[in-house]
């Protein structure tokens, strides 16, 4: 993807970032691989000519599709081998950029992640968020302006509907909707204007996952992304200027729908029957968890439990997987030991004592044997972690602090 590097230096400038969002500030970006970083429009890298890059080498911040501070400046980060297409890699850098405009701008409505891994997959929850996830589908896709506002207002009746039984984790949907759905929204601008495809097959490809039971029963978190999606483009035709003073509120994108002037409420909602699509949508949902943390346990190689006082720094919090007191991080984690810090770049299961954040085991299962000292293991990849250390066969316990 490399070759692609001149094309995104052209394309992604404060004038056409603004085509997206009205006033969308450019900030630090790279693009990088295993082994190195390609830094574009740092400002301690202002010796490079314009529409160029500084080529660093890679490090173990550049994990994932994010936004760092690099050098204290926040950098949108993308990673090339995760990408075959131009408009893939360019739409998904747009969308990471969005997130350092957040930044700038002083974005608050960021989520309590916690509450994602305790996220209530009730049935009679899940039932009313599929109904209210299709009606919200209907609603943008209905061209009748009468019918599309009929469906908007049964889309806010059965959330508010939900409100009542889960009050807090629906306050997590909405804050991650109005973080995510912004930059999801930018992205499919980008993806649009560099992609070959139609833009009702964009979008049917952007919203698949809004009407696909398993799947947003399955993964929370990134089934507001594309509620989030839905309600920005429905906001652009019932409210066009709505984009100007999004940053100078704390109102939710649902908050924004529910201001809209449309058709009068209807009664409140009826108790739900449970489908059997939902039966079968959250038995799924929890034997999948269920069966991919058993798995993770079961693999073959050198079992390392670390246990004592671990503290999470970071992680990816669209591929962890909760079930039962255990978070499979799926991607990487980023924790501290003694006062140091390590970068786990591949999966592990965490023990926590309470919320994400504290952890007192953690389990990595490694290709290689540690190295012993005595009085520490040298892990490849990881580093040197100072404890007292037992070994059988293949099974090893750590013990820091």
């Amino acid at each position: 993807m490399s070759h692609f590097l001149s094309r995104i230096a052209k394309d992604l400038t404060n004038i056409n970032l603004e085509r997206y969002w009205p006033n969308f500030e450019l900030v630090a970006y790279a693009l990088y691989d295993k082994t190195s970083v390609f830094l574009f429009n740092h400002p301690k890298y202002n010796n490079v000519p314009p529409k160029s890059y500084e080529i660093l080498k890679w490090e173990e911040q550049f994990v994932g599709n994010t936004i760092i501070l690099f050098d204290g400046y926040p950098t949108a980060i993308a990673d090339m081998e995760l990408y075959n297409d131009y408009e893939g890699l360019f739409s998904i850098l747009v969308h990471e950029l969005f997130h350092g405009n957040q930044y700038i701008k002083g974005e608050k409505r960021f989520p309590d992640e916690i509450l994602g891994t305790t996220y209530p997959l009730t049935k009679e929850n899940v039932e009313i968020r599929n109904r209210e996830r299709k009606n919200l589908y209907n609603a943008l896709l209905e061209t009748d302006i009468s019918e599309k506002k009929q469906y908007l207002n049964k889309f806010i009746d059965l959330r508010e509907k939900r409100a009542e039984g889960i009050k807090e984790h629906l306050t997590y949907e909405n804050l991650i909707e109005s973080v995510e759905g912004p930059a999801w929204y930018v992205e499919i601008k980008a993806f649009s204007e560099k992609s070959l495809l139609a833009n009702d097959l964009v979008l049917k490809k952007y919203g698949k996952n809004l009407i696909d039971v398993v799947e947003s029963t399955s993964n929370i978190r990134k089934s507001c992304y594309s509620s989030g999606l839905f309600m920005c483009l429905l906001l652009d035709e019932l409210s066009p200027d709505w984009k100007e003073s999004f940053f100078g509120t704390n109102a939710t994108l649902f908050d924004l729908i529910k201001r809209l002037n449309i058709a009068p409420r209807k009664q409140a909602v009826e108790d739900v029957q449970i489908s059997p699509e939902t039966e079968a949508a959250v038995n799924f949902a929890v034997e999948s968890k269920k069966k991919e943390i058993n798995e993770f346990e079961a693999q073959i190689g050198t079992h390392l439990f670390i246990d004592g006082e671990i503290i999470a720094l970071s992680f990816d919090p669209m591929n962890i997987v909760p079930f039962e007191g255990r978070l499979l991080h799926k991607n990487y984690i980023k924790i501290k030991i003694n006062n140091q810090e390590y970068l786990v770049q591949q999966p592990s299961l965490t023990y926590c004592v309470d919320g994400l954040k504290s952890i007192n085991k953690l389990l990595i299962v490694l290709k290689d044997k540690p190295l012993e000292t005595g009085d520490s293991l040298l892990i490849t990849g990881i580093g040197e972690i100072m404890g007292q250390y037992t070994i059988q066969e293949d099974t090893i316990n750590l013990f820091v602090n």
